[in-house]
């Protein structure tokens, strides 16, 4: 749409594409803690609109569409990672989780069962599974947040084609796919029906036989086994 200068007429575009920025939120919303309003991802949403219509060069091949959809999701994925979902405290006790999977991992030979993180972390139980509860508030992000803490594409980097696409390193990408199959077989299935299926928490639980928050727990023990995976191998 231009104007008769054929200029890009911004406000019908906005109009236009503002049922892509909410059906971007609200697919990203599902994957999310309770406490991300959908109002403020549509906000970050517009404001990669905006970008999209200020940067975008017709003579670069890419159509709108596809250009457009890519800021949309970076700024809400930039958004999402100005955020801080977890006290310190907690983030701490998250560190120390990675750890004793590590090197339980290593004394044992195979990925550690459940009562055995918690027995290495002297404690109870139903304490380390709070505590997975609490870190798994920001564990719930895109994949491509897994596997390292600076490599999160930027607002237009390119909108991720399947989840694991999102892993430009092959060598790195190998090593990850190779973490989720050393999985214990609940967790793996889990990560297959999160990431790849992209079922949300309440239906992950459907189809294992659990709550929602045990998800939760199960999801977070993950991607502590994984991180400590990939730690290993490099």
């Amino acid at each position: 749409m231009y104007t008769a200068q054929g200029k890009i007429d911004q406000n019908a575009m906005l109009e236009q594409y503002l049922p892509v920025v909410r059906r971007q939120a609200l697919s990203l919303q599902v994957k999310l803690p309770a406490a991300v309003e959908l109002d403020d991802l549509i906000q970050a949403g517009m404001v990669g609109l905006l970008d999209a219509l200020g940067r975008f060069d017709a003579k670069a091949g890419a159509s709108f569409t596809t250009f457009a959809s890519q800021r949309i999701r970076g700024a809400m994925i930039d958004e999402l990672r100005t955020r801080d979902w977890m006290p310190r405290s907690v983030r701490r006790n998250a560190r120390s989780v990675d750890a004793s999977v590590r090197r339980l991992e290593q004394e044992l030979g195979r990925p550690p069962e459940e009562r055995e993180i918690a027995a290495d972390l002297d404690m109870p139980m139903d304490v380390y599974r709070q505590l997975l509860s609490d870190t798994n508030n920001g564990h719930l992000l895109p994949f491509e947040e897994l596997v390292t803490e600076g490599g999160e594409p930027q607002a237009g980097a390119g909108a991720p084609q399947s989840p694991f696409a999102a892993l430009v390193d092959s060598q790195q990408r190998e090593q990850l796919v190779e973490a989720i199959g050393a999985l214990p077989e609940r967790e793996k299935q889990l990560m297959a029906l999160y990431y790849q299926e992209e079922l949300n928490l309440k239906e992950i639980g459907a189809v294992l036989g659990v709550t929602e928050s045990r998800v939760c727990q199960l999801h977070s023990q993950a991607v502590s086994r994984l991180r400590a995976r990939m730690v290993t191998d490099n």
